[in-house]
């Protein structure tokens, strides 16, 4: 418990004086390296968070959440409803098949993979209930829906009409020649990643067969869950009832990228406490100085009866005050920068009349940002578990000073 007596001590000790000037600069240092360190690593934890959920929003709006291949036998699509977990958290499944295909448009010629999707399943896609999709909600015989980037690069629209080559044969009398088909754009998607929106391309599922001469009861499954994120969870129950096929999930297709994230968030992590590690360090030259000025003050205290355990538990208090409410104040700074950061991106933006977030290689059009609690929690837990460290020894060589020199010597 601490005593009256100390809080006031406390109180007094924190008050400037004027005989104090650089003590009073060491201080004030301390306070402001401590709340930038706090403020930009909240700043920095939430523009990560911000991009990582953006990204895969972005991911889980255009894949599917599971995809089960078939080897050689026709897929049960019903067979998830035997498993509880599956069957309580399935949005729905749909059969698809996909192949590799070359755009032929005038001058240009463009590869793009080819997504097959029965018309009613086609409607229920993520994607085309993006407010960025334009044109027709269906995919009949020889329709084709586009992503935004390749209309672009092949300068195409919908109504416009495009041949497409197939690695599939036809024999003529001349050999075997890559077979061609004409379809037409009925519709264009935006993904809202360029990859995306510049190499895939859907069509219907039964035309697809027929253009690739791929078999029906090699279709894919795909599975979409009402909460993706559990998706290594539902991915060992899958993995239970399709024994005999191969699976794989949103989250193996973007494996590396989102390590690379992780990897990344982590990294910046270390560095930017260096900033409160470095700042808290001013702690102890500030109380350092502060017992060498307060050694008078110490012996007197110490005459009069206060104790050594005392005398520690002030010049702890000191360090721990000034670096709690320096962390709160870098908290408050850096939640607030972290909640307006877009809007404070567009003034720099305007003003300077500079790209700080340039969509081409970020993806995305705007900063992202998401105010994580824990991350708040935990720095704040690192930054005031690191002024508590560094306030005890100089707590500790108060408390130890001789009170019979200090007077002896005043």
């Amino acid at each position: 418990m601490i005593s009256q007596l100390e809080k006031e001590v406390t109180l007094r000790f924190l008050k400037t004086r004027k005989n104090d000037g650089f003590l009073n600069i060491i201080s004030i240092f301390s306070f402001i390296g401590i709340s930038l360190g706090v403020a930009v690593l909240i700043i920095v934890m939430s523009v990560m968070n911000g991009f990582r959920t953006e990204l895969v929003n972005k991911i889980l709006g255009f894949n599917a959440h599971a995809v089960v291949k078939t080897y050689d036998k026709p897929i049960n699509s019903e067979i998830f409803q035997e498993n509880k977990i599956l069957n309580k958290n399935v949005s729905t499944t749909v059969l698809s098949n996909d192949g590799e295909a070359v755009i032929l448009n005038k001058n240009n010629t463009k590869g793009v993979l080819l997504k097959g999707y029965f018309n009613e399943d086609f409607k229920n896609l993520e994607i085309i209930k993006n407010k960025n999709f334009f044109g027709k909600k269906k995919l009949q015989d020889y329709d084709i829906s586009i992503g935004k980037e390749l209309s672009f690069n092949l300068n195409l629209e919908v109504g416009d009409k495009i041949t497409l080559m197939s690695p599939a044969g036809i024999q003529t009398i001349v050999g075997s020649l890559p077979k061609q088909e004409i379809f037409e754009i009925n519709s264009i998607f935006d993904s809202g990643l360029s990859d995306f929106n510049e190499n895939i391309a859907y069509i219907n599922l039964k035309t697809l067969e027929s253009f690739f001469e791929k078999k029906s009861e090699l279709r894919f499954l795909e599975y979409y869950f009402k909460n993706p994120n559990d998706i290594n969870d539902y991915k060992v129950e899958l993995s239970n009832i399709h024994k005999n096929n191969y699976i794989y999930t949103w989250a193996d297709l973007n494996e590396s990228l989102f390590s690379a994230l992780i990897v990344e968030r982590n990294v910046m992590f270390i560095i930017l406490s260096l900033i409160i590690i470095v700042a808290a360090f001013n702690i102890i030259s500030g109380l350092t100085i502060l017992v060498k000025n307060k050694t008078r003050d110490i012996g007197i205290l110490k005459s009069i009866g206060v104790t050594s355990k005392s005398i520690k538990k002030i010049f702890f208090l000191i360090g721990f005050i000034i670096g709690t409410t320096a962390t709160i104040f870098g908290i408050i700074i850096g939640t607030l920068f972290s909640f307006y950061i877009e809007n404070i991106r567009e003034f720099i933006s305007k003003t300077f009349n500079i790209t700080l977030f340039p969509e081409e290689i970020y993806f995305l059009n705007s900063m992202p940002s998401e105010i994580n609690p824990n991350s708040i929690i935990l720095i704040a837990f690192c930054s005031i578990i690191t002024t508590i460290i560094v306030s005890i020894y100089p707590a500790a060589k108060a408390s130890s000073l001789d009170t019979v020199k200090i007077l002896k010597y005043e």
